[in-house]
């Protein structure tokens, strides 16, 4: 048997893939080290703006990435708007550091950003891994693409926390988006090294007809219903986890190093939810996983906060963190194939993004009218215990048209 070139590896794309989320995604976990700085600044310490601008850029991010991914799965492809997409964040994170007024920062991180998050986010990465992978291992690489999101808070939220000690913020976001702008060649050489495996013209179903079968897809209703939690718990913590320990006198700074301790632990859990989930089910793991979420951060909310409390929440939360990711990616192209899995886990990651829209803006409102987060912290724990009983009627089954045989 031949050997595959190096350029032409499908462990190339994996790897080129995971190191664009690392990026994508690290930048937008590291948006609540700038929530103080950026307030002070601009907004008079207050941090609802900042909050709605960088909740707004979730919405947005929820309510394009389905247009997006219809873009790339009819006409544009994935590699295209992976590189399109990259280029505009660097640019929206450029105007965000000469960002002068409230309405600069809807405009540059909330919309602009926003927008190119969408074309360069994980809907879009996955499907690249998603056709280039074994079928056999399918489920772990979609873990390992995953984990390299929080990966970027190893290694991007110490970063720009350690920028942030030693220069304005201004120039800690330039610095940012120079990093965001290598996404542009990576994109190009992970195109290069896929070949025909992102070609799927053969298929005969159109895009219309796809959609058409997911919308009354019973089991894909509830797992977006699901994944809404995901989002609307995760945001919640990544943006005003910093700020809600500054307010316990615990410090800001130990927020950082919280936030990247979850990239690390989440690392490990995500790889280990793909792997289990080629194994067993995915809706019981799924189910599982939102209950653990929400008694980790039951206990932590309810124990006195010190830096002790604070990492072992941190470690705790981390392996549950994104480990929903693989797996409900897995059973969207269980249900549908992969040929529109870009499409229709966008459409899932739509509802997770307007849950983090939601618990990121309204986290910040009920702390400016009331001083404390304890009203929200209840909110987000009863919401992982709902999203557990919407994963119990999965049918974990392909569609009639998957099953007859070809």
């Amino acid at each position: 048997m031949p050997s595959i070139p190096w350029k032409s590896h499908p462990y190339l794309v994996l790897i080129l893939c995971t190191l664009i989320i690392l990026i994508s995604y690290g930048t937008r976990q590291s948006f609540g080290l700038f929530l103080i700085p950026i307030s002070d600044a601009i907004s008079g310490g207050r941090v609802e703006p900042f909050s709605f601008a960088v909740s707004l850029q979730t919405l947005v991010v929820g309510l394009s990435v389905p247009f997006v991914s219809a873009i790339a799965d009819k006409w544009l492809g994935p590699v295209k708007m992976l590189i399109t997409g990259g280029a505009l964040y660097a640019v929206g994170m450029f105007l965000l550091g000469h960002a002068s007024s409230e309405m600069h920062l809807t405009l540059s991180v909330g919309v602009l950003s926003g927008l190119a998050a969408a074309g360069c986010g994980l809907p879009m990465l996955l499907s690249v891994v998603g056709r280039v992978a074994p079928e056999k291992r399918r489920s772990l690489w979609l873990g390992i693409v995953s984990a390299g999101g929080t990966g970027g808070q190893m290694f991007l939220v110490p970063l720009n926390g350690y920028l942030l000690e030693r220069m304005d913020w201004t120039d800690a976001i330039i610095i940012l988006a120079a990093f965001i702008f290598a996404i542009v060649p990576m994109a190009f050489i992970a195109g290069k090294s896929s070949g025909e495996a992102l070609d799927q013209k053969k298929d005969t179903q159109t895009l219309g007809q796809a959609l058409q079968e997911a919308r009354g897809h019973k089991s894909f209703i509830y797992l977006c219903l699901g994944f809404f939690t995901c989002g609307f718990q995760v945001q919640f913590v990544v943006t005003h986890l910093p700020k809600y320990l500054e307010d316990t006198g615990t410090g800001a700074t130990i927020g950082a190093h919280a936030i990247a301790l979850i990239g690390l632990t989440n690392v490990i859990g995500t790889a280990i939810a793909g792997m289990l989930g080629g194994k067993y089910k995915k809706k019981n793991l799924l189910a599982g996983l939102y209950i653990g979420r929400s008694l980790v951060m039951l206990a932590f909310f309810l124990a006195p906060v010190t830096q002790m409390s604070v990492y072992v929440f941190a470690a705790c939360i981390g392996f549950l963190w994104l480990a929903t990711v693989p797996l409900t990616a897995g059973l969207v192209s269980g249900f549908f194939g992969p040929r529109y899995m870009a499409t229709l886990y966008a459409i899932a990651f739509l509802s997770h993004q307007i849950g983090g829209f939601l618990s990121t803006w309204m986290g910040g409102i009920v702390r400016d009218a009331t001083g404390s987060y304890d009203h929200w912290w209840w909110i987000i724990i009863f919401g992982g215990m709902l999203a557990a009983l919407f994963h119990l009627p999965i049918k974990e089954q392909p569609v009639e048209r998957l099953a007859q045989p070809a």
